[in-house]
């Protein structure tokens, strides 16, 4: 029975929150995450999407929004929570833009480069993996983090302890996701148990309705989603990859860019990162390792 409950919270508020989730959990949305305050008298030169955001008066941010602790929307409250969340805020501050001068966009993985190339969203902030691939259609500022690839099961397996125990297990991910691939490139489970969907939480409800036996994607995320029902799913094994969020934006936009770098390394300096982790991510156990901003 509770596995069909929470299968149907999932579907239909991508995770959900009920009253009686753990205090300090991820997707706690009394956090106590830092307003920050806009700049004035912000000028970008050369930037093409700030010129855009001057013009509208408000930024479209594309972001996650079934992502406990770092992307996640409250289905009772349409309000925006997490760490994500957090560094989207931040770098529309420093732009001029405070939150109510904000429009999130909830974009799935695999429509992020394009929702960029296109112009939907000004810049997008949601466990985006810098990769090569990636930065030959558009450019990265960061990494504000470093997550890795992990498993989520439920907490009564006790036959998957890490991916070299795959072997014949059915596996979920998101579409077009580096996780799904590695599990792809790397034969951990036979092409036949891979399942895919847009959305994290989709895979998450598969797995408690026992459809799928792990959920696979960064350890930041699983952690976040772990938190939320203690009781019916676990983290196994260490993680088995390296992956660099970064904040997306047009390949062309190199002030922005330029921009954005010096927001972040000024937060990892003066504490504001730390802040802002300790009262997002932070929650779901996630270790706080500062991340080493890397320009190009």
């Amino acid at each position: 029975m509770r596995a069909r409950t929470l299968a149907a919270v999932l579907l239909a508020g991508g995770l959900a929150l009920t009253a009686c989730g753990k205090e300090g959990t991820p997707g706690d949305t009394g956090g106590t995450a830092p307003s920050q305050a806009a700049a004035t008298d912000v000028k970008i030169d050369g930037s093409p999407t700030f010129e855009k955001i001057k013009a509208r008066g408000r930024v479209i941010i594309g972001v996650k929004e079934d992502q406990p602790g770092l992307g996640f929307k409250d289905p009772t409250t349409n309000k925006y929570s997490g760490f994500d969340i957090e560094i989207a805020k931040l770098m529309a501050a420093k732009l001029g833009y405070a939150e109510d001068k904000i429009d999130y966009k909830a974009v799935a993985s695999a429509g992020r480069e394009q929702a960029l190339i296109n112009g939907d969203v000004d810049y997008y902030v949601g466990t985006y993996t810098i990769n090569a691939a990636r930065k030959e259609k558009i450019a990265f500022a960061g990494p504000y983090y470093t997550a890795g690839q992990d498993l989520l099961v439920r907490k009564d397996d006790t036959s998957i302890t890490g991916k070299d125990t795959l072997k014949g297990k059915k596996v979920c991910s998101a579409t077009a996701s580096t996780p799904i691939k590695k599990i792809r490139d790397e034969n951990l489970t036979e092409p036949e148990n891979i399942t895919e969907f847009q959305l994290y939480s989709q895979c998450v409800s598969k797995l408690a309705e026992g459809a799928v036996d792990a959920v696979t994607t960064d350890d930041a995320i699983l952690k976040g989603f772990a938190a939320q029902d203690p009781d019916k799913f676990k983290v196994v094994g260490k993680p088995f990859s390296l992956e660099p969020y970064g904040i997306g934006l047009s390949k062309e936009d190199t002030a922005l860019r330029g921009k954005f770098f010096d927001v972040l390394e000024a937060a990892l300096k003066d504490g504001t990162w730390q802040t802002i982790y300790d009262n997002t991510l932070g929650k779901s156990g996630s270790a706080a390792t500062k991340p080493i901003i890397e320009r190009y």
